[in-house]
């Protein structure tokens, strides 16, 4: 595989912008598809889950290779609802470029907004799509300048739509100055160049001389042919805006509507034109495990392998189906690799390229390459795979924290084994989804990220993997914090079997800023004191900040400082400074003023002008704070906050309001203290 020609291209967007329509489109003219399936009946290639299907939403991020023009494109469809932004996250972490599918209707939406800062985080390259130009309302210019003001981005329109809503006949190529005519009889595959139209030749010109302007920004050759009069190459123009592309000083602008199969090769053009090989991003910063320095991966298929893992989906016959990107090296079939986040050695069994829901064997994954490992058995989500003798530890991928829950309850004795097997094959899927035993209720309680989140669980569970279980109401998972600091020791003794097990402590709890975890530090050393007594007070300590202070809520936001340890060797053991540490956070975490800490959720609503007044009253009603209004042409955006408690049930009565007119997104933003 030549590395030049692999992209590795994730399509993200907002929820309903065509963002599945379009990766349909890609896999039909790329050959991998036959036939075009569509969202709206329930036919698409990518959303293979049956509930994917019923529901016309993407939930789990499918991984397909394809070729166009002798490249092969490894895409990852990410699913565009605010409840699933884990998917998108770890999906952002191994792509090289994504194209950002933007609605020429909604224009830049609450969700498009997060997904660009996400690809901000992970510095990843994009190219624009602004598809549904065949739409009623459908407004290009409005839309390329939403991604300018709302994103800050550097929007470089290189097509322009030739009509719009029901008269959207094709497209301009502004290089070439061609009008481009995708033929409907054969849904768009036949590409007729036909000469600009009369009335649209002084708005292409206009339009050409702003690309040349943006682009001569990024070139010294490019402005001095200009100002020379002389023609300005094709070819400098396109590496010029693919180094820009990549450096994400600029973001190349396709415009066409994929349902009605227009713009979709252009934009599979752009995508090997504007987006960079793995070989053209910078390299990588892992960290040596035996130095603990920061180093650099750079691009080689010569040094040993190292891939991580951004996926898992188990398979009832195959097992778990770890998803990896290998970034060096090559990954054989047959061999033995390092789990290098796991300190375990692991078996590949077998090496699978994935086509949506088809699959191909293959015998080997080069450096650069995205593909299926069969044979782990210890490895999640965000693991580092490689070399036992070269261990670099890739960068963790941090997921955001469950914020809501339900008690699930088997209906008899015998699903009970057959629940706990199916929840734990969830959670390795699924890193923000957890599950536990509520040691006051002895109830089973599963936690996620949002109502919608946990509904799409449960019903996996229900139907595809055929348990009865009852479900109770949602339940909010609050968290414990303190509001000031304490200090205090605390000394433990016990007799065990004849022997006394003794130790000593003393430390500091104080309250840490909202959001910013917590935070450990032993700064009393005893010499002499083997390293297995420290880890067993980072273990007490750990346990104690799970198992709450007051409410048994885990605890959040706050500094532990073990400042005196008192060990004497005859009497110490690991056992001993593991419950002596419990117990004494407990009990100088009472001193500090402990409070019940509350999710608070960022919520977006989209109503028609007529029904602010309305809306803004459903959100100050349910204890929430307006920030601000946002004026669009049919409608307002409201931002607002609003504690997650108060949002159940929310949808209904916001409907109600606005007589099924209003919309609404919400993602958690922080904990806050809980009101009594």
């Amino acid at each position: 595989m030549n590395e030049q020609m692999t992209r590795n291209i994730g399509i993200m967007a907002h929820i309903d912008a065509g963002k599945t329509t379009t990766t349909e489109r890609i896999l039909f003219y790329t050959g991998e598809n036959h036939r075009i399936g569509e969202v709206d009946n329930g036919e698409a290639t990518m959303d293979f889950l049956e509930q994917e299907q019923d529901r016309g939403i993407t939930i789990a991020s499918a991984a397909t290779t394809c070729y166009w023009k002798e490249h092969q494109i490894n895409i990852i469809d990410t699913p565009g609802h605010v409840d699933f932004t884990a998917e998108v996250e770890r999906s952002l972490r191994v792509l090289d470029g994504a194209v950002m599918v933007v609605c020429a209707v909604g224009g830049v939406e609450p969700q498009t907004e997060t997904v660009w800062r996400q690809a901000d985080t992970y510095k990843v390259p994009r190219i624009a799509f602004i598809n549904k130009m065949d739409r009623l309302g459908a407004n290009f210019e409005e839309a390329v300048n939403e991604l300018k003001v709302k994103l800050g981005a550097n929007p470089i329109p290189l097509f322009l739509p030739v009509g719009s809503e029901s008269q959207f006949s094709g497209i301009i190529n502004l290089l070439t100055k061609k009008y481009l005519v995708f033929a409907a009889e054969d849904q768009g595959k036949t590409v007729v160049e036909q000469e600009i139209p009369e009335e649209m030749q002084a708005t292409t010109e206009l339009w050409y001389d702003r690309l040349i302007d943006s682009v001569s920004s990024f070139s010294d050759e490019i402005t001095e042919l200009y100002f020379d009069g002389e023609p300005i190459g094709i070819d400098l123009i396109k590496k010029t805006l693919k180094k820009a592309t990549i450096e994400r000083l600029a973001l190349p602008i396709f415009v066409g509507s994929s349902l009605k199969d227009i713009g979709v090769q252009s934009l599979l053009d752009g995508i090997v034109d504007y987006l960079p090989s793995p070989s053209e991003v910078p390299p990588i910063i892992g960290m040596h495990v035996k130095t603990e320095k920061q180093v650099e991966v750079p691009y080689s298929k010569d040094k040993p392998p190292l891939a991580l893992i951004f996926k898992i989906q188990v398979d009832r016959e195959a097992g778990p189906m770890n998803f990896v990107r290998v970034y060096n090296g090559t990954i054989r079939k047959g061999t033995s690799l390092m789990n290098i986040s796991k300190k375990k050695r692991e078996r590949v069994n077998r090496i699978i390229r994935m086509h949506a829901n088809r699959q191909e064997e293959i015998s080997e994954l080069e450096a650069g390459d995205i593909g299926v490992i069969i044979g782990f058995k210890e490895g999640r989500t965000g693991d580092t795979v490689g070399s036992e003798g070269a261990q670099v530890l890739l960068e963790q991928m941090h997921f955001p924290i469950p914020v809501i829950s339900i008690a699930i309850e088997p209906n008899t004795l015998s699903d009970g084994d057959k629940l706990r097997g199916a929840l734990s094959v969830l959670a390795q899927e699924d890193p923000t989804f957890t599950y536990k035993d509520d040691e006051e209720t002895g109830q089973l309680v599963i936690s996620g990220m949002g109502e919608l989140h946990l509904d799409v669980l449960v019903t996996r569970l229900t139907k595809e993997m055929k348990i009865q279980a009852r479900v109770g109401k949602p339940q909010v998972t609050y968290r414990e914090s303190v509001t000031q600091s304490a200090s205090g020791s605390e000394s433990f003794s016990k007799m065990l079997a004849g022997k006394e097990h003794a130790a000593g402590l003393g430390i500091t709890v104080k309250p840490r800023p909202s959001g910013s975890g917590n935070h450990y530090i032993c700064s009393a050393k005893v010499r002499g004191m083997a390293d297995e007594y420290y880890e067993a007070i980072e273990q007490g300590i750990t346990n104690a900040l799970k198992g709450g202070i007051q409410f048994g809520y885990e605890v959040c936001d706050v500094e532990v400082e073990v400042t005196s340890i008192t060990f004497q060797e005859l009497t110490a053991s690991t056992f001993a400074f593991e419950a002596c540490a419990a117990t004494c956070f407990d009990k100088v975490a009472r001193l500090a003023n402990p409070v019940l800490m509350e999710p608070v959720m960022k919520l977006t609503v989209i109503v028609p002008s007529q029904y602010v007044g309305e809306a803004i009253s459903s959100i100050t009603s349910r204890q929430g704070l307006v920030h601000s209004i946002e004026s669009r042409p049919t409608s307002e955006q409201i931002h607002a906050q609003a504690p997650l408690a108060q949002l159940f049930g929310y949808s209904t009565a916001l409907r109600s309001a606005t007589q099924g007119r209003g919309t609404f997104s919400m993602e958690f933003d922080h904990y806050e203290q809980k009101m009594r």
